[in-house]
């Protein structure tokens, strides 16, 4: 019901870009931009990167604008960046050369996360980048066939050792979801890369249970080796 009345109030009330601040416009055309359009589609990597860690592409750089339309989406329920963050993800899938149908599988969040959100960013940005395949002629499906099989600490203080302690063998493939994964490659997708941990985890699950990670995209990645834990609020 929260998402539905976001939704409305979306359609009836002017807003601002989320990400600069812009007058009545919910993502202005440089915004838009910065996901995929002024800066190209790369491959990133953490330092250290850990085991298990698939390619990495990011349709843009991590700074205050991207972070505040990430923050806005998935924070306060601006449900109408869905698409465009979505048609970023698109563009990051594209790099990874996979051939015929994609399953985009999203990174799960905490359940206590998505409840006190209203809505499942991850999964909705999925969605919305398998769409936007589709329009572009790529067969592609969001399968939400990932979870989190224990509770997992909030990981926006830790560093990549504790983020690998607090997330390994957290994760599971749904039951009654092997066969779909062994009809077609899988591009894990998320809102942003830190230290890589949450998509090795995430990709060790999947290929335990027969699985073929072709990579992963993301919104956005860092300029350097890592972005500081705490700038960004995980999982």
């Amino acid at each position: 019901m929260g998402g539905w009345w976001r939704e409305i109030a979306g359609l009836l009330l002017p807003v601002d870009c989320a990400g600069c601040g812009s007058p009545r416009t919910e993502l202005c055309e440089r915004c838009r931009g910065l996901l995929g359009g002024a800066f190209s589609v790369r491959r990133v990597r953490p330092a250290p990167e850990p085991a298990g860690l698939p390619p990495v592409h990011a349709a843009g750089r991590y700074g205050d604008e991207v972070r505040a339309v990430l923050l806005a989406h998935k924070e306060r329920g601006a449900l109408g960046l869905a698409r465009p963050l979505g048609t970023a993800l698109a563009a990051a899938v594209g790099p990874l050369g996979v051939a015929g149908t994609v399953l985009l599988v999203p990174v799960p969040s905490a359940r206590r996360a998505v409840a006190r959100r209203g809505h499942d960013a991850t999964a909705r940005m999925a969605r919305a980048a398998a769409a936007a395949l589709r329009r572009q002629g790529t067969p592609a499906r969001a399968v939400a066939v990932l979870r989190q099989r224990r509770a997992v600490a909030d990981q926006s203080g830790l560093d990549a050792a504790g983020r690998l302690a607090n997330l390994s063998g957290a994760m599971e493939v749904a039951g009654g979801s092997l066969a779909l994964l062994a009809a077609a490659p899988v591009v894990l997708v998320d809102d942003l890369m830190t230290t890589g941990t949450s998509l090795s985890v995430a990709a060790q699950a999947l290929t335990a249970a027969g699985g073929r990670v072709a990579g992963a995209a993301v919104v956005a990645g860092p300029d350097g080796p890592e972005i500081p834990s705490a700038a960004h609020r995980r999982r």
